[in-house]
């Protein structure tokens, strides 16, 4: 309680924020003697929905637009005599793309200039834009629990024993709108933190962050969620049928005026493949979830908004086994797992000046895990239970100006946690049973401060420099101060972007883990609970942006040198993972992303590729095992050399379309010693999505994942993540009813 206390005046004390999901456009309009043209007007149009701002350019023919959510829009100049055309800019969260405009008489030509050929030029993280209409068509990646939206998309990205990992390690930031959803538990959730068909645009960033984006190091996902100006009074049925017995629907409807929009769903789903599962037999695997979601946006003023989004869902999976195991041979297990998710989040959008933005984000974050197995199961039976509250803020001034875009401000939040882990061993020779379960509560909290500034030294020079200093106080207190710096250089008339950066995290612990021995020698006198250090991170990282007739390549390098690597160990072959540190973690790798534009209208095609090496060293703290990797290092147990993804969407005649991903991976560590090879065997996986528009109102689409229905063992490492097989061939058919209302 008193960690609660202590925030609260924290936060009356620090007063002020920024939702770190806005970026900003800018730019100048010039006659064709490239005279500045005052007093003409500026629209900035969202590409998917009828959000729009416009702006007066000033005496020197500036313009500027501030708190301009991520995606894709299109920026024009009114005027009643001379014309210009429209440009296309992709706002990233944290940027300000430069924009200029020639106006000119009707028959004259024009030459259009952009100060950046792609967003990820103005900055130095690596980053990927997914938006609704990709997440729609891409093959699997609306259903409820799929992260095919980043793992198709995103270099180094996979799917594991039912954990989404990137750059080899699985501890993710998801902000929404900005303002970041606090979950410290590391690998205890399988539900999705947010149900896909609800996101208008996902950023998704890998390493090289400023300082305003908090420190997890592997990943950092920054959803734009769907708010209603996309709609008009109207609503969304969806309906799905396929093998398994699955079915993913929802309810969506939204509207907007010129101050006001709001957007609501309604989601339920079920499916008799909901995990993946131990052996290539699919036994006792349904899942079932539902939940609901709402946005509200209202435009007090032309200089304040207000925002609030809210969710709660609730996940229910049934644990499949694998009915030959020796250890449970005859018995029919009814392990299962629940889990409860709900956040609220306000923000205060308040445009100061021109350039200046600030926004006050509180936010309530609850998120519960529960897992039981049944009484009778031999030789033991396990319950674990958590319970995780957060109630916090996010706060930042943004301040672009000239040369400079400069952030500032703070991030908090107070944390109750109360844990229960129960163990019921009916054969003595293998286990001890306690004699009454363990359990704890606890509170935490973390506190950081934080400033950021990039500074344009020239049109072709951006260097980036910030630090953030963090508090964490729980049942260890730790501080770390991170700094770091970046720099990105683009070379004239190529318009080729090299970037570099170094910098360092620090990621928050969990408050406390289960530790003991292994299984067979726990006892009530050496099984409890406790505390872990936070990770703390070195990141290095090069490289370049290549743009060449509307293509984009992007290549970049990097090596994160880790302390305390958070990792998991499974509680036998199940879904309960108990988190851990690992002393120390060294992973490196290339990564590579292509893009098309456009190709005659007609297709648009991607391919990511990573060649990564991740490798753990030393000891481990906390879990049910006495495993260590010594005096030396070793490859973790998601350590993948290659993983690639090709793709495209292609639009057919007769309002039809057809969506393609074909990945490549070779394999995971094998971490069992009775079979050939360091690794697992490679795997190959062809996905397809084939989709028809029936007049405005509906569409269906049939899709397919793993079409060939490849069944090869994706990973068997039973000290962290247990045995699992690739998901066999799903089928099936999803309808669209779009009416208004």
């Amino acid at each position: 309680m008193r960690h609660t206390w202590l925030f609260t005046v924290f936060l009356l004390v620090a007063g002020s924020a920024l939702a770190t999901v806005f970026g900003s456009v800018r730019g100048i309009v010039h006659d064709p003697q490239h005279r500045p043209v005052p007093n003409v007007s500026v629209i900035l149009k969202a590409r998917y929905s009828d959000y729009s701002q416009t702006a007066q350019t000033d005496d020197g023919g500036e313009f500027h637009f501030d708190a301009v959510p991520l995606g894709e829009y299109a920026v024009s100049v009114a005027d009643s005599t001379l014309i210009a055309e429209a440009q296309s800019v992709t706002v990233l969260s944290g940027t300000a793309p430069i924009l200029h405009f020639e106006l000119r008489l009707p028959s004259q030509n024009q030459t259009v200039t952009v100060s950046a050929d792609a967003a990820q030029t103005e900055t130095v993280t690596p980053t990927t834009l997914v938006d609704r209409l990709q997440i729609q068509e891409t093959p699997g990646a609306s259903r409820s629990n799929s992260l095919s939206m980043i793992t198709n998309f995103v270099p180094g990205s996979y799917l594991v024993h039912d954990q989404l990992h990137v750059r080899g390690g699985h501890q993710f930031s998801w902000l929404i709108d900005g303002v970041p959803i606090p979950n410290t538990n590391i690998a205890s959730n399988l539900g999705p933190q947010i149900d896909p068909k609800d996101i208008d645009a996902i950023e998704v960033q890998r390493g090289s962050y400023s300082a305003d984006f908090g420190d997890r190091t592997y990943g950092v996902f920054n959803v734009a969620l769907r708010t209603g100006f996309e709609r008009n009074n109207e609503a969304e049925l969806i309906l799905s049928a396929g093998n398994f017995y699955q079915t993913d629907d929802q309810l969506n409807f939204g509207g907007h005026t010129n101050r006001f929009a709001y957007y609501g769903s309604l989601s339920a789903n079920r499916t008799n493949l909901g995990l993946q599962a131990p052996t290539s037999a699919v036994v006792h695997d349904a899942a079932n979830g539902f939940g609901g979601f709402t946005s509200l946006i209202y435009n007090a003023s032309s200089r304040d908004q207000l925002r609030l989004v809210a969710q709660s869902r609730r996940d229910f999976y049934q644990v499949p086994f694998d009915p030959s195991d020796p250890n449970t041979q005859g018995q029919f297990l009814h392990d299962a797992n629940r889990e409860n998710d709900s956040f609220a989040i306000f923000s205060w959008v308040r445009t100061l000046n021109p350039g200046l933005v600030l926004t006050v984000s509180p936010f309530y974050h609850y998120n519960s895990a529960n897992y039981e197995s049944s009484a009778t199961d031999f030789p033991s039976s396990a319950t674990e239970n958590r319970v995780s509250k957060y109630q916090g803020g996010q706060a930042t001034l943004s301040w672009v100006a000239k040369r400079n875009n400069l952030r500032a401000g703070l991030f908090g939040f107070a944390q109750q946690d109360r844990q229960l882990f129960g163990l019921i061993c009916h054969d003595t020779a293998q286990c001890v049973g306690l004699s009454s379960p363990e359990n704890d509560s606890s509170t935490g909290s973390l506190t950081a401060v934080y400033a950021e500034d990039q500074l344009r030294a020239t049109s072709w020079l951006s260097i980036d420099a910030g630090l953030r200093q963090t508090h964490f106080s729980g049942e260890v207190v730790e501080n770390a101060s991170s700094p770091r710096v970046g720099a990105s250089l683009r070379i004239p008339k190529l318009n080729w972007v090299f970037r570099g950066f170094y910098g360092h995290f620090y990621q928050a612990p969990p408050l406390l883990t289960v530790s003991g021995p292994l299984l067979q020698a726990a006892s009530s006198q050496n099984l409890g609970f406790i505390p872990l250090h936070g990770e703390r991170d070195e990141e290095h990282q090069f490289g370049v942006t290549i743009p060449f007739h509307g293509w984009t390549l992007d290549a970049d390098n990097f090596l994160t040198r880790a302390k305390n690597f958070f990792d998991h160990n499974n509680f036998n072959n199940s879904e309960v993972f108990i988190p851990i540190t690992i002393q120390g973690a060294r992973i490196s790798g290339w990564e590579l992303t292509l893009r098309s534009p456009r190709l005659r209208n007609h297709a648009q095609i991607y391919l990511t590729y990573s060649n990564q090496l991740a490798l753990g060293c030393g000891g481990i703290n906390g879990g049910l095992t006495d495993f260590s990797f010594g005096g030396g290092c070793g490859p973790l147990d998601h350590d993948q050399r290659n993983t690639l993804h090709v793709g495209g969407q292609f639009t057919l005649p007769w309002r039809a379309y057809a969506s393609t991903d074909i990945s490549y991976a070779s394999g995971f560590t094998n971490g069992d010693p009775s079979l050939p090879g360091d690794h697992l065997e490679p795997r190959t996986t062809f996905d397809l999505s084939l989709g028809k528009e029936f007049g405005e109102r509906f569409s269906l689409n049939l899709q397919s994942t793993n079409v060939a229905n490849r069944r090869v063992l994706l990973d068997n490492s039973f000290t962290f993540g247990g045995t699992h097989y690739l998901n066999p061939r799903e089928i099936f058919a999803q309808l669209r009813y779009r009416f208004r209302y």
